[in-house]
Protein backbone atom coordinates (compact mmCIF):
# COMPACT_ATOMS: atom_id res chain seq x y z
CA UNK A 1 0.00 0.00 0.00
CA UNK A 2 1.08 3.63 -0.52
CA UNK A 3 0.29 6.72 1.17
CA UNK A 4 0.26 10.27 -0.42
CA UNK A 5 -0.17 13.59 0.46
CA UNK A 6 -0.91 16.90 -1.47
CA UNK A 7 -2.44 20.05 -1.35
CA UNK A 8 -4.84 21.46 -3.63
CA UNK A 9 -5.72 24.75 -4.78
CA UNK A 10 -9.45 26.51 -5.04
CA UNK A 11 -11.19 23.71 -3.13
CA UNK A 12 -13.51 26.32 -1.00
CA UNK A 13 -16.63 23.38 -0.37
CA UNK A 14 -18.08 19.95 0.24
CA UNK A 15 -18.80 19.87 -3.88
CA UNK A 16 -15.88 20.87 -4.42
CA UNK A 17 -14.32 17.66 -1.96
CA UNK A 18 -16.71 15.35 -3.48
CA UNK A 19 -15.52 16.48 -7.37
CA UNK A 20 -11.99 15.70 -6.19
CA UNK A 21 -12.93 12.63 -4.31
CA UNK A 22 -14.77 11.19 -6.88
CA UNK A 23 -12.23 11.52 -9.82
CA UNK A 24 -9.31 10.50 -7.51
CA UNK A 25 -11.23 7.64 -6.42
CA UNK A 26 -11.77 6.46 -10.38
CA UNK A 27 -8.02 5.99 -10.60
CA UNK A 28 -6.78 2.18 -10.96
CA UNK A 29 -5.77 1.21 -7.64
CA UNK A 30 -6.97 3.97 -5.39
CA UNK A 31 -8.78 2.35 -2.35
CA UNK A 32 -9.12 5.51 -0.21
CA UNK A 33 -9.44 8.97 -0.63
CA UNK A 34 -9.33 11.81 2.68
CA UNK A 35 -10.19 15.17 1.52
CA UNK A 36 -9.67 18.54 3.85
CA UNK A 37 -11.23 21.46 2.35
CA UNK A 38 -9.72 23.99 5.06
CA UNK A 39 -6.23 23.22 4.63
CA UNK A 40 -6.43 21.67 1.00
CA UNK A 41 -4.62 19.12 1.88
CA UNK A 42 -5.48 15.73 0.10
CA UNK A 43 -4.61 12.34 1.10
CA UNK A 44 -4.70 9.05 -0.83
CA UNK A 45 -4.48 5.28 -0.06
CA UNK A 46 -3.55 3.18 -3.44
CA UNK A 47 -1.98 -0.17 -4.19
CA UNK A 48 1.02 1.20 -5.61
CA UNK A 49 2.34 4.88 -5.89
CA UNK A 50 0.22 7.15 -8.36
CA UNK A 51 2.23 9.12 -10.71
CA UNK A 52 2.10 13.09 -10.70
CA UNK A 53 0.73 13.11 -14.36
CA UNK A 54 -2.49 10.53 -13.33
CA UNK A 55 -3.07 12.30 -10.02
CA UNK A 56 -2.61 15.81 -12.22
CA UNK A 57 -4.98 14.72 -14.31
CA UNK A 58 -7.61 13.76 -12.19
CA UNK A 59 -7.76 16.96 -10.54
CA UNK A 60 -7.44 19.02 -13.49
CA UNK A 61 -10.70 16.82 -14.33
CA UNK A 62 -12.66 17.86 -11.23
CA UNK A 63 -11.48 21.57 -12.12
CA UNK A 64 -8.90 22.31 -9.52
CA UNK A 65 -4.72 22.41 -9.77
CA UNK A 66 -2.02 20.94 -7.14
CA UNK A 67 -0.44 23.35 -5.68
CA UNK A 68 2.22 21.27 -3.45
CA UNK A 69 3.40 17.81 -4.43
CA UNK A 70 5.46 15.56 -1.70
CA UNK A 71 9.25 16.51 -2.42
CA UNK A 72 8.59 19.11 -4.89
CA UNK A 73 10.80 22.27 -3.83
Amino acid sequence: MSSQTFVISGMTCGHCAKSVTEELSGLPGVSGVQVSVESGQVSVTSEQELTRDAVAAAITEAGYTIAEWPGAN
